[in-house]
């Protein structure tokens, strides 16, 4: 029995030290070996030939996106007002075609936009769901491309070739990056000091006697490594945590099950979406996981909820 005892202890503890790592996931929500991080060329990271991003839990119903930028009026409720750049004039046909977005506009529909903008290589970055220089550089350059007029602005004409190439967005590349609302935080979190986690929402609350003091975008382990749902604590913390077992770095690493511990994770803030932890809750944001390490005292609770 005492022989027994010594070697669950010592796996206990090469679990700690391991921790976890991002990793790929392949056809069929398979895992993949460990990898290193690569930034984006090409064509956007994670695309599949299905209306979507492939979710690292397929079993897991992704929130409902809402009316979409290519929907009739009457579906819509984040349209921005119409414009018009020009007017009729000596040697014009008539106005040019109404603008749809242009820059210094925000919401879900800049979200549609850059998402098929993504999809065609003419940007890399977010969705951020606000028209940027970015944005404008990229709707320039695929303006100019087809032979409309090279304005950075979106009108119909342009918005209607767009449409005319790409595929319907499902509701995490629209999300890829995060931004996405948070859900309703569970019961279990609205007393103490808690890390309330949501799957269904990808988020995390920061919640002090019911309060919601901050918020971020995390991602989970994929369908073979899943994080584990339920109430824990955080029992041990390590700012500059190294994995052994997967040979990486897990900064800002709170641990709560196990080797199972919210960290920081480059490969998320690359990649978003379009990778998975090994049952880790990885945070991209490194700034908000700095503060939020820094507020977090061991013993305070964890509630990992769908």
């Amino acid at each position: 029995m005492r022989g027994t005892g010594k070697a669950s202890a010592a796996l206990l503890v090469l679990a700690v030290a391991c921790g976890c790592t991002v990793q790929g996931t392949g056809e069929g929500g398979g895992s993949r070996a460990p990898i290193r991080i690569e930034f984006p060329s090409g064509t956007p990271a994670g695309r599949t030939s299905d209306p979507g991003l492939r979710d690292p839990d397929p079993g897991r119903r992704s929130p409902d996106p809402g009316p979409r930028a290519s929907d009739p009026p009457d579906r819509r409720n984040t349209r921005s007002p119409d414009r018009s750049d020009g007017t009729d004039g000596p040697g014009r046909a008539g106005p040019a075609p109404a603008v749809l977005w242009s820059r210094g506009d925000t919401g879900r529909d800049v979200r549609e936009l850059q998402a098929r903008l993504r999809q065609i290589a003419w940007l890399f970055d977010g969705p951020t769901g606000t028209y940027d220089e970015l944005t404008e550089r990229a709707v320039r350059g695929f303006q100019g491309k087809r032979g409309l007029p090279a304005t950075g602005r979106t009108d119909r004409v342009t918005w209607q070739r767009l449409l005319a190439m790409t595929r319907e967005p499902g509701y995490w590349d629209l999300y890829l990056m995060g931004g996405q609302p948070a859900a309703a935080p569970d019961p279990r979190c609205l007393t103490g000091r808690v890390l309330c986690i949501s799957k269904t929402s990808r988020t995390l609350r920061w919640m002090v006697d019911g309060r919601t003091l901050a918020t971020v975008a995390v991602r989970f382990g994929s369908r073979y490594t899943p994080t584990r749902d339920g109430v824990f604590e955080v029992y041990w913390k390590s700012r500059n945590h190294w994995s052994t077992l997967y040979d990486t770095s897990m900064p800002y690493a709170m641990f709560f099950s196990g080797g199972q511990a919210v960290h920081f994770s480059s490969d998320f803030a690359a990649r978003g979406y379009a990778g998975a932890s090994h049952g880790c809750v990885n945070v991209r944001d490194e700034a908000a996981i700095a503060d939020l390490y820094a507020r977090v005292r061991t013993g305070d609770k964890v509630v990992v909820h769908r």
